[in-house]
């Protein structure tokens, strides 16, 4: 997500435009599915597909003495230790998520600025569940392709104006790019937790 940001600023010519990072938007923590320290194939593919897609089952915790837990990254130093995941499902990266939008994305677009988050889908689909107003049942299935811009038109209100462009189950948001290029990225994403 650093990279994609800063290659959208190269090529946009805006370097000079103020970045914020911040861990509220990384993907979502899959617990003991890091790291691969113990294969999916073990626990069940049908299992593994519950924990990674569905809304509100996380995989089992990862401990925090394994070494892929975030709380031995030297970028976390300096966050409180209980805001460090052991697991998420994608109802708790909503929760981590939505605070990050109320107290600097939401301001920021009420003073009339373009605000442009490079994220992971996870996090992406956080706000994109918040905007489009999407269902518990609805988001899980949504898949946001890599790399693709999916772009905002908002009122001042910060409520979204439809478009014609929108692809279903959107109905607001649309992607900058080749139509048939978007499908075939999207089902590329879904792709990668088939079972069977």
């Amino acid at each position: 997500a650093i990279k994609t940001c800063n290659l959208a600023l190269e090529a946009a010519d805006q370097y000079y435009v103020p970045v914020n990072k911040t861990w509220r938007l990384n993907e979502r923590m899959y617990g003991g599915l890091t790291g691969a320290h113990r294969p999916p194939e073990e626990r069940g593919p049908l299992q593994v597909q519950i924990w990674r897609r569905s809304f509100d089952i996380p995989p089992p915790a990862l401990e925090k003495e394994n070494k892929y837990h975030p709380c031995h990254e030297a970028k976390y130093a300096d966050l409180d230790p209980k805001d460090l995941p052991d697991t998420e499902c994608l109802k708790d990266t909503i929760a981590r998520v939505m605070p990050y939008w109320e107290e600097t994305i939401a301001p920021a677009l009420k003073a009339g600025k373009t605000v442009f988050v490079a994220a992971h889908g996870n996090s992406i689909r956080a706000i994109v569940k918040m905007i489009e107003g999407l269902s518990d049942d609805v988001i899980p299935g949504l898949e946001i392709p890599t790399g693709t811009p999916l772009v905002y038109e908002l009122d001042k209100d910060l409520k979204p104006l439809p478009t014609s462009l929108a692809v279903e189950p959107l109905k607001f948001g649309r992607y900058l790019g080749d139509a048939e290029k978007i499908r075939a990225a999207a089902e590329a994403v879904k792709n990668q937790t088939k079972v069977g």
